[in-house]
Order: C-alpha cells, then sequence, then structure tokens
C-alpha cells in the first residue's frame, strides 16, 4: 500500500504533459492494431481507404494534441478536430476517433475563454462536415447525424459540469478559509485583550497611587514592586501568547491553579477582593476560559469600581466549572478608562464555544455581577 502511495504521489509530481501523454499513445497503437479494426469511432458510414501518409497525418493530428488537453487545450481541440475532419472526410476510420471525445470533455473543463465562441464554432464546423459528406454519397441516415451531435453535446457538457463543480468547490474552500483566518483573528484579539488589558489596567492604577505615597517611601516602593511584577506577569503571558501561536506549539492550559495568583495581583493593585475556590481545576479549554472569565471581570472592577468589596467564587463541579464574580459598585473613582464591551464580548463568545451560559449586567444592590457556566471541568 505504502509502495502504491509513493508511485501515486510520483506520478502527480510530474508535468501535466507528461501524465497526458499516455493516453495519445494509447489511441495510436490502439489505431495501429488490427485487432481494433470495426471499433472506430466514426460519422458519415462512408467506405473505409486503406492507411497511408495523409492517414498517418490525420492520426497524428487526432492524437498527439491530447498530451496538452490541459495546458492548452483550445489548440489541443482544434488540432483534433481538424485530424477528425481529415479523417472522416478522407474515410480513414481509425480508434484514433476517439480522441474527440477525449478532447470535448478537456477542453469543456480547461478552456477559459471564448467558450461560447468555441461552441459555435465547432457547431459550424460539424455542419459543414455532416454537407460534405452528403455531397460525398455517405449513407448515414439524419438520426445518425443528429445522435452524433448530441454526444459531443454531452461530452462537452461533462467537462462543463466538472468545471462548475470545482469552481464551486474553490468557492468553498476559499470561503471556509476567509472564515477561518476571521475566527482566528478574532481568538488572537481576544488573548490579546486579554492579556494586556488586566496587566496594563492594574499598572495604571498602581501608577496613579504612586503619585500620592511620595511621603510614604516604603509604600511606594511596595507600589512600584507592584508594577514592576504586573509588568513581567504581562510579558509571561505575551510570550506564552505567542507559543500558542506557534503551530508546533502542544496546545495546554497554562493557567490552571493560576486563578488565585491573578486574585492576589489585584488585591496588591488595591482592590478587596474575596476569593472562594471549590474543587480540584485541571488541564482543559474549559479552565482557560474560566480564568479569563475572573481575569476580565477584576479588570472590569480595577477600572470601573476601584476600591469596592469583590467576590470570586469558582466551583469544579462535575463535567463544568461554575463562575461568579461580583462587585458591589461602590468606590468608583472618576475618570477611570471608559471600556468598549469587548472584553464581555469576548467571554461570551468563548462561553457559547463551549456550550455554556454567559451573563453580565448589574445586580440589585447596585453592583455588577458576571456569571458563566463552562462545560468540560473535572468532577470534584
Amino acid at each position: 500500500m505504502i509502495k502504491v502511495r509513493r508511485v501515486r504521489a510520483w506520478w502527480h509530481r510530474q508535468p501535466v504533459v507528461a501524465r497526458d501523454f499516455p493516453l495519445a499513445l494509447l489511441l495510436i497503437v490502439a489505431s495501429l492494431l488490427p485487432m481494433f479494426r470495426g471499433q472506430e469511432t466514426q460519422v458519415g458510414n462512408l467506405p473505409g481507404r486503406p492507411f497511408d501518409a495523409v492517414a498517418a497525418v490525420a492520426l497524428a493530428l487526432e492524437c498527439w494534441p491530447l498530451a496538452w488537453r490541459r495546458r492548452w487545450p483550445g489548440a489541443s481541440l482544434a488540432l483534433v478536430v481538424l485530424g477528425f475532419l481529415i479523417a472522416e472526410v478522407g474515410s480513414y476510420h481509425m480508434v484514433a476517433g476517439t480522441a474527440l471525445t477525449f478532447s470535448l470533455i478537456s477542453a469543456g473543463v480547461h478552456l477559459d475563454h471564448h467558450r461560447r465562441t468555441a461552441c459555435v464554432v465547432l457547431t459550424a464546423t460539424y455542419l459543414g462536415l455532416v454537407a460534405v459528406l452528403v455531397r460525398l454519397g455517405a449513407p448515414e441516415p439524419p438520426s445518425g447525424y443528429v445522435l452524433f451531435y448530441v454526444l459531443a453535446v454531452i461530452a462537452w457538457s461533462i467537462g462543463a459540469w466538472v468545471r462548475s463543480t470545482r469552481a464551486l468547490e474553490a468557492e468553498r474552500r476559499h470561503r471556509v478559509a476567509v472564515e477561518t483566518r476571521a475566527a482566528e483573528r478574532a481568538r488572537i484579539a481576544r488573548e490579546l485583550h486579554d492579556v494586556v488589558t488586566h496587566h496594563v489596567t492594574a499598572m495604571v492604577v498602581q501608577a496613579e497611587a504612586a503619585r500620592y505615597l511620595t511621603a510614604a517611601p516604603e509604600r511606594l516602593d511596595q507600589t512600584l514592586t507592584t508594577v514592576t511584577d504586573t509588568g513581567r506577569s504581562a510579558i509571561t503571558d505575551l510570550r506564552h501568547l505567542l507559543d500558542v501561536l506557534h503551530p508546533d506549539h502542544d496546545a495546554g492550559s497554562p493557567h490552571v491553579g493560576k486563578i488565585r495568583a491573578l486574585v492576589e495581583q489585584t488585591r496588591r493593585a488595591g482592590q478587596p477582593v474575596e476569593f472562594t475556590e471549590e474543587g480540584e481545576a485541571a488541564t482543559g479549554s474549559a479552565d482557560v476560559v474560566a480564568y479569563r472569565v475572573v481575569q476580565e471581570s477584576l479588570t472590569n472592577a480595577l477600572k470601573h469600581a476601584r476600591g469596592s468589596r469583590t467576590s470570586v467564587r469558582v466551583r469544579h463541579g462535575a463535567g463544568e466549572i461554575a463562575v461568579q464574580v461580583s462587585t458591589d459598585g461602590s468606590g468608583a473613582l472618576p475618570g477611570n478608562p471608559g471600556g468598549s464591551g469587548r472584553g464581555l464580548a469576548g467571554l461570551r463568545d468563548r462561553v457559547d464555544v463551549l456550550g455554556g451560559d454567559f451573563s453580565a449586567g448589574a445586580s440589585a444592590g447596585g453592583g455588577f455581577v458576571v456569571q458563566a457556566r463552562i462545560p468540560g471541568g473535572a468532577a470534584s
């Protein structure tokens, strides 16, 4: 089986002319063998003539152009038709006449320009051939001429159908490729948004707080250290994102067990966060999405409700992960950077992909609550 695949692969690597040549050679050989006499493709039914130099020319014109039927379909078809005309008018009945069928199919598939003109010219040429054959006294009944023309039209139509099918398939593949690239760009945008926004927001909050700590060197040093650590975390996450985009990267869940570290980082940025986690985290897409839900929610709490009490609850249940992040809403400072809503929309998309439920909105007490049920978690 492996040898067959190797031979097939080698064959497809050959130039198209080399792959089309065997058919031309086969028809030439078959036309010269006595055993195939009486199996010719012909129209008009004139009495046959013995093979001579003119027949050799007709044979060459009918067969050799088949080797170029895919590279130059128009020229190949014209030469094959010329050879067929010589053979039929000269009564050289040969198996090589079958080349007309192959050439019509191939032209129907590969001819790119002047297709309608080619059909008109071929029809006019055939009518001219019929007129010549009738004048030569060909005994073919009218039904025979009509049948031959219908078969020629069918051959062309087969090629045209193959062409249209390939075009539709190419269009479908292009559409899938475009949609895949768009989805990938959206995924990368979500990852960049989640990674950069959280860390940068924490750094901005710390940097603003540092302005008021010049009289307390110890707290100022601690704040600047937090900013430095946050920047390093951002660089680490960005490096991981670039690794994920690499085709040889073994996709995993780098955020398993890091939700607690994320909460600690937010606390150092000055946000009071209560954290509760039940069950054991496992490796998988659900855990990554849970991490992103908490990350985006804490980022929004820092931006829009800085200093307000925030509660994070994560439960790793049987076959799903439940996440709830709530913020009281009091203590928001004016001048916080506004949100575009892209983060929450990205979270909804992430959760929907896994077949879960996501909601985000104001709570009864005036705060804000984000809830997500993400299928795929480990059993507790």
